[in-house]
């Protein structure tokens, strides 16, 4: 089964799984429980295969029933077998040659396995030697049965853990046909185990139901040279502006649709960031939206391209410096977990103490202390807004700066002399800044959601700020007046908002230049925080050698400290990193573990182990070591998931030191964070994919027309007619797809194609551009 399948679990998180070729998901522990995990109990699981979720483009959203989690199907793992026809005088014999596993199932205590694998065929079963205490084991223990011409019985071969007291453990099966052995005579690979499915089932339903959304996107992506004329087109439809005959922009916002348009803004906005003409493209999309804007007062207020583009800018851009204002307030807001309420009808009376003697608090007292709170708070965020000018990304200040300037030039006149300002705040508070406050999690400036309290209590500061936003016009006082006792403050915050916003668009061109270089050369880390490093002694890592530490990861190097402060620290190279793995659970008796090996400056190689507080944040460095070292050269394709304790590697039982592992790295298996690079060519790929999706709303059939300067295909490239160009789904040849999955998800992506893909062309009635692999 190729999916995705969730476990319901009573305390902790969701834990995935994704299984098959096709996710190219790093393994994760079977479902079933062991007695090394036995405080959580497993309710039930949801699984959804990935023809279910081919099924639903836009994605799975709804209830499913969660079904009975048998140890039986919950497996992992791989078992590399040879396979071979021996023929010879007699009769002709089948060879099964069972060598080595990988990454099995760990079912006992000590968080391993005691596995040992049983071949059955045409009624006779034989069996290797147990190797106790391996999830990778090796065997290299061949077996022979006399095979008749035209069998039709398959081949098994099944994984199991010895147990002496209780059943043995099923850890997977593979099954073999025997007839296709016939015929290729010899096979020999890495199989992936697979799940016994004979079981009755109980009924659907009975173990409850899991609310759920799940998209599944695959994207194939072609070298940079492709994308180069589309890339090319928009970028000259963007200098030119309003001034230019292009209309490649205005029709992408004519054809986008509600469900895609936040999408198709995205993957514009971040294209354009690449290029550095972000400014100048929301500058466009802002022209476009004046002209067609009457009424001062509905300015921005629609949901259209300019608007959302607008959105994800300040969510790419400015999201640190978001983090930077906002965190402190967020982060008091929860450690204090005060009882805030303003609506009457909504306050609860409550017990107080007063001078030793309880008595119940009134509902004036209850409003008079929420909105105090609400009032430090809202003052406190206000104060550190305005302290903030220079810390805001130069390329944010000067994008507000046009916008600004563009409204002002568009609604002149005293009447409207707060609609400059409103149009900034429209951005910045009512879709910037709000919906942090209201959702601190989706905004990475919390790991968890808050409780009910602290939720109503950022809800009512997120009101506040909108109304300061708002310029606190009689239209925003009217619709809660039980927000009265906050408008002295409100009043304040519009001075303090007016005065931040006239500092923050005065910015000039030499300015932001020197910005944004002095931003560039105080870069922060890519990831930081504390960790538990264990210490290699003796004949190998104790279990209780280790020691917290601070870690740094920036793009140079890891370095770690006492103290983020500490003038003393320890650092490795980032481009000395070889690999960053994780380390089975026996080795240090927890699964948060994970193993930076790397190079010393001598050459020699190194392994650090650090140990993470739960599975997300182990997930989030394993990402970040990865995606830093990627282009590495150098980097390992196996490496021991143990510890090479006394004489032996405890994963596989090996006695060389330096061999070179029993598991394959994962490099390229990484998360899809906020902090990611720009991917150019995958934003490309998107634009490209929606311009075909609507090719004929673009395009009259068989209209063609003079390519815009610079936006010509690659020297010598063919330029093809409509007709020829290859349609939106085509698959593309053997080797030429980079697979891009679903965000979210821990995947692999294969390397880039070295094939050159198809010529492909797209035209409208005015363009003509042709997408080629370049020289």
């Amino acid at each position: 089964m190729t999916g995705v399948s969730a476990s319901l679990l009573p305390a902790g998180p969701l834990n995935w799984e994704e299984r098959g070729p096709g996710l190219s998901a790093e393994p994760c522990p079977a479902l079933a429980p062991s007695p090394s995990s036995s405080r959580d109990d497993v309710i039930g699981k949801v699984c959804l295969t990935r023809d279910t979720l081919a099924a639903h483009p836009k994605g799975f959203s709804g209830w499913a029933h969660l079904t009975e989690v048998d140890p039986d199907e919950e497996v992992q793992g791989e078992i590399h077998l040879r396979l071979e026809v021996v023929r010879g005088p007699g009769p002709c014999r089948l060879r099964c040659s069972v060598l080595e596993a990988r990454d099995l199932a760990p079912k006992d205590r000590n968080g391993a396995s005691d596995p040992f694998v049983r071949v059955r065929y045409n009624g006779r079963t034989q069996e290797t030697s147990i190797v106790k205490k391996s999830c990778y084991p090796r065997w290299n223990e061949t077996f022979e049965f006399e095979l008749e011409e035209g069998a039709a019985e398959a081949l098994c071969v099944e994984a199991w853990d010895w147990d002496l007291v209780s059943r043995n453990d099923f850890l997977g099966k593979v099954v073999f046909n025997v007839q296709r052995l016939w015929a290729a005579q010899q096979e020999e690979g890495w199989f992936r185990l697979q799940p016994d499915q004979s079981k009755s089932r109980r009924g659907e339903g009975s173990l409850g139901s899991l609310q759920l959304e799940v998209r599944l996107w695959d994207e194939t992506v072609l070298p940079s040279g492709c994308y180069q004329p589309l890339v090319q087109l928009l970028c000259h439809e963007v200098k030119l502006g309003t001034q230019g005959p292009g209309q490649l922009i205005p029709l992408i916002e004519e054809t986008t649709s509600t469900e895609c348009r936040q999408d198709v803004a995205t993957n514009l906005l971040k294209l354009f960031l690449g290029q550095g003409l972000a400014k100048d493209f929301l500058d466009l999309l802002f022209q476009l939206e004046l002209g067609r804007t009457s009424e001062a007062n509905t300015l921005f207020r629609s949901n259209s391209l300019a608007s959302k583009s607008m959105e994800s800018f300040l969510k790419v851009a400015g999201m640190r410096y978001l983090h930077g204002v906002l965190g402190p307030i967020i982060d008091r807001v929860f450690e204090e977990k005060k009882y805030v309420e303003l609506d009457p009808s909504r306050v609860e009376v409550k017990d107080v103490g007063c001078s030793g003697l309880h008595r119940p608090q009134t509902e004036a007292e209850v409003l008079e202390q929420s909105a105090q709170t609400l009032r430090v708070h809202l003052g406190a965020l206000l104060s550190a807004l305005s302290r903030s000018v220079r810390a805001c990304p130069a390329v944010v200040r000067a994008t507000f700066r046009q916008l600004f300037l563009r409204v002002r030039e568009r609604f002149p006149g005293a009447q409207h002399e707060n609609v400059p300002f409103i149009a900034v705040t429209s951005f910045l508070c009512l879709r910037f800044v709000s919906p942090a406050i209201m959702a601190p999690k989706l905004f990475h400036l919390r790991e968890r959601h808050a409780d009910a309290r602290t939720s109503r209590t950022l809800l009512l500061l997120a009101k506040a700020v909108q109304n300061v936003g708002n310029m606190d016009t009689p239209a925003s006082r009217a619709k809660e007046a039980w927000m009265e006792p906050l408008q002295p403050t409100v009043r304040q915050g519009v001075a303090q908002l007016k005065d931040f916003i006239t500092k923050l668009v005065d910015i000039g061109e030499k300015e932001e230049l020197d910005l944004q270089r002095a931003l560039s050369l105080q870069a922060p880390p890519v990831k930081e925080g504390p960790l538990f490093i264990h210490r290699t002694k003796g004949k190998g890592p104790l279990m209780s050698s280790f020691k917290k530490l601070h870690f740094s990861l920036t793009t140079e190097a890891l370095s770690f400290a006492k103290t983020p402060n500490s003038k003393k620290s320890a650092l490795i190279k980032l481009a000395n990193i070889r690999a960053a793995e994780k380390v089975e659970e026996k080795s240090f008796g927890s699964s948060h573990v994970m193993q930076v090996i790397y190079e010393d400056d001598a050459g020699k190689p190194q392994t650090i182990y650090l140990q993470c507080k739960c599975v997300n944040e182990l997930n989030q460095w394993l990402s970040a070591l990865r995606k830093m070292s990627i282009s590495n050269p150098g980097l390992l394709g196996s490496y021991h998931p143990g510890i090479f304790r006394g004489d032996k590697w405890s994963c596989c039982h090996q006695k060389d030191k330096s061999d070179l592992g029993c598991d394959k790295t994962r490099s390229r298996v990484t998360l899809q964070e906020w902090n990611d690079p720009l991917d150019h060519d995958l934003e490309a790929q998107l634009i490209y994919r929606h311009l075909l999706g609507v090719e004929a709303m673009l395009s009259p059939q068989g209209s063609t027309g003079p390519a815009v300067p610079g936006a010509a295909g690659p020297p010598g490239g063919p330029q093809i007619q409509p007709s020829q160009r290859t349609a939106l789904g085509d698959k593309p040849p053997a080797g030429a797809a980079d697979v891009r999955p679903a965000p979210h998800a821990l995947t692999e992506p294969p390397a880039r194609c070295s094939e050159t893909p198809p010529w492909c062309a797209f035209s409208s009635s005015h363009h003509s551009v042709s997408l080629g692999s370049g020289a």
